[in-house]
C-alpha cells in the first residue's frame, strides 16, 4: 500500500474496525440526541403550565414548589440549557468529527460533559423549586451549581479544540467557527457574571460582587450575549452544516459565511446595555449599544440569506421535505428576529415595548422560530443517519412541522398585541395629566391574550411529541434492521 492510501481517512478507518474501534463517536451524539428530546418535553411541558398559571391564576396551587415564581426558571434552564445545551453537544461533537475527520480526542471526557452537563441542568431545576435562586436572569443558578457548569463547560471546549487540533482535513469547515466562538464566548460570559462572595462554604447563598448599576450592566452583557453567543451562533454553526446537507448542495456564498461570522463575533459583544434604556445607566453607553444593535442587521441577513440561497435551484424540495420546511422557516424566524431586535433597541420603540410582552413575543419567536425549528429540523436529518435507517414517517414530520408553525404564529401575535396593548394603556394621561388606566385595568385588558399564547404553546408542545413518537419508531426500526443484518450475516458465515 502506498504511502497516500495509507494515509487516507478510509484506511486509518479501516485500522481502526480492524482494532474494534469505531472511527468516530457516536455513542454520545446519540445520547445527546436523545437527551435534547427529553427536555424538551420537559421544558416546554413546564412552559405550558406556567403560561396556564398566567392566564388562569387559580392554578398557582398552594404548592410552593410549583408556583410561578420557582418553575419560570425550571422552565427556561430546562429549555435553554437541557433541549438546547443538548442539542449543541449532539451536532457540535457529530460536525466536528465529521467535517474533520477526526474522532474525538477523549471518549470519557466525551461521557464527563454528557453525566455533568444533566447533573447541572437536573440540581438547577431542583434548585429552583426548592427556592434557590440569584434571580439573575438567565443566570439563576447559585453559585455551586455554576461552578460545576464552569468544570463541565472547560472539559467541553478542552474536547472540541482537540479534535479540531488533530483534523485530518487542512480546513476547518466555517460550522466549526461558529460553534468555537460560542464555546470560548460563553465560557468568559459565564465566570465573569457569576463572580460572587458565598456566605459560607455550606450555603446556596452568595452576593455578586456588583452591584446597582454596575450589576445592571453586567447581567445584560451576559444575558444578551448568551442570546448572541449561545442561542444565535451555535445554532448558525447547526445551520451552515445542516442545512447545505439536507438540501444536496453546497452552501450558496463561503466568503459571506466567513464575512458573517466575524461581523456578528465582534458586534455582539456590545449590544447588551440596549436593555437598559431609561435607567441611571450612562445615556452614552446605551446609545452605543443601540448603534451597534442597528450594525448586527447587516451580518445577521448576511447569515439568513446565505442560508436561503443555498436552496437556489432546490425549490421543488420545500414541496415534498418536511425537513426542509422547518431549516426555512427557522432561517425566515432568524431573519425576522434580528430585524425586530435592532428596532427594539431605539429608543423611541424601546419607550413603548419595554417591560411588556412584546420582548416576550420578540424572545420566543427568536427561541421557538429559530432555535427550535433549526434544531428540529437537524435532528430529523441527523436521527436517521445515527441509526443507519430511514425516517420512520415523513408525514408525521410534516405533521408535526404545522403544528409548530401553528403554534409559533398564536404565541408571538398574542404577545404583540398584548405587549403593545401595555404600553399604550400604561402611557395614556387623561385630560388632568393623570395615569387613564390602573395596572390592573391593563392586566384584565391582556387576559385573553394570555390564554392565546398558551394555546399556542399547546400546539408546539404537541407537534414535539409528535416528533418524540416518529424519532422512537425511527430508533426502533433501525435496531430491528441492525439485528436483521447481523442475523443474516451469521447465517452467511455459517453457510460459508
Amino acid at each position: 500500500m502506498s504511502s497516500v492510501a495509507a494515509a487516507s481517512p478510509y484506511a486509518l478507518g479501516a485500522d481502526r474496525a480492524a482494532a474494534g474501534v469505531e472511527e468516530y463517536n457516536f455513542d454520545i451524539v446519540k445520547k445527546f440526541t436523545i437527551m435534547t428530546l427529553v427536555w424538551a418535553v420537559v421544558g416546554m411541558s413546564v412552559g405550558v403550565y406556567i403560561a396556564s398559571e398566567l392566564a388562569w391564576p387559580f392554578l398557582n396551587f398552594d404548592i410552593p414548589y410549583i408556583e410561578f415564581g420557582r418553575f419560570r426558571p425550571v422552565h427556561t434552564t430546562s429549555v435553554i440549557l437541557g433541549f438546547g445545551g443538548s442539542a449543541l453537544f449532539a451536532t457540535s461533537y457529530y460536525i466536528v468529527q465529521r467535517t474533520c475527520q477526526a474522532r474525538l480526542i477523549s471518549d470519557f471526557a466525551a461521557s464527563f460533559t454528557f453525566w455533568g452537563w444533566q447533573a447541572c441542568v437536573v440540581l438547577a431545576d431542583a434548585s429552583y423549586m426548592m427556592g434557590h435562586t440569584t434571580s439573575r436572569e438567565y443566570a439563576e443558578m447559585e453559585w455551586p451549581l455554576a461552578l460545576l457548569i464552569l468544570v463541565v463547560w472547560v472539559v467541553y471546549m478542552n474536547l472540541f479544540i482537540g479534535t479540531i487540533m488533530r483534523r485530518k482535513q487542512p480546513h476547518i469547515y466555517v460550522a466549526n467557527w461558529f460553534y468555537l466562538a460560542f464555546i470560548l464566548a460563553v465560557a468568559i460570559l459565564h465566570v465573569f457574571n457569576h463572580l460572587a462572595i458565598p456566605v459560607s462554604m455550606f450555603s446556596m447563598k452568595s452576593y455578586s460582587l456588583f452591584s446597582g448599576v454596575q450589576d445592571a450592566m453586567t447581567q445584560w452583557w451576559y444575558g444578551h450575549n448568551m442570546v448572541g453567543f449561545y442561542l444565535t451562533a451555535a445554532f448558525l454553526g447547526m445551520m451552515y452544516y445542516f442545512v447545505p446537507k439536507q438540501a444536496g448542495r453546497p452552501i450558496y456564498s463561503y466568503r459571506l459565511s466567513i464575512v458573517h461570522f466575524w461581523a456578528l463575533s465582534f458586534m455582539y459583544m456590545w449590544v447588551g446595555a440596549h436593555h437598559l434604556h431609561w435607567t441611571a445607566l450612562p445615556d452614552w453607553t446605551s446609545t452605543l449599544a443601540a448603534t451597534f444593535s442597528i450594525l448586527l442587521l447587516m451580518p445577521s441577513w448576511g447569515g439568513m440569506i446565505n442560508g436561503i440561497m443555498t436552496l437556489s435551484g432546490a425549490w421543488d424540495k420545500l414541496r415534498t421535505d418536511p425537513v426542509m420546511r422547518f431549516m426555512i422557516v427557522a432561517l425566515s424566524f432568524y431573519g425576522m428576529s434580528t430585524f425586530e431586535g435592532p428596532m427594539m433597541a431605539l429608543k423611541e420603540v424601546n419607550a413603548l415595548s419595554h417591560y411588556t410582552n412584546w420582548t416576550v413575543g420578540h424572545v420566543h419567536s427568536g427561541a421557538l422560530g429559530w432555535v427550535a425549528m433549526i434544531t428540529f429540523g437537524s435532528l430529523y436529518h441527523l436521527i436517521p443517519k445515527l441509526w443507519n435507517t430511514r425516517l420512520y414517517s415523513v408525514r408525521l414530520a410534516a405533521i408535526h412541522f404545522w403544528l409548530a408553525t401553528i403554534g409559533i404564529l398564536l404565541y408571538i401575535v398574542a404577545m404583540w398585541i398584548s405587549g403593545i396593548t401595555q404600553g399604550l394603556m400604561w402611557r395614556a394621561y387623561d385630560q388632568f395629566g393623570n395615569l387613564q388606566y390602573s395596572f390592573i385595568e391593563s392586566v384584565a385588558a391582556i387576559h385573553p391574550f394570555y390564554v392565546m399564547r398558551m394555546i399556542g404553546g399547546v400546539f408546539f408542545l404537541s407537534g414535539v411529541l409528535v416528533m418524540v413518537f416518529n424519532v422512537t419508531m425511527t430508533i426502533l426500526q433501525g435496531k430491528r434492521e441492525e439485528r436483521q443484518a447481523l442475523a443474516a450475516g451469521g447465517l452467511a458465515g455459517a453457510n460459508v
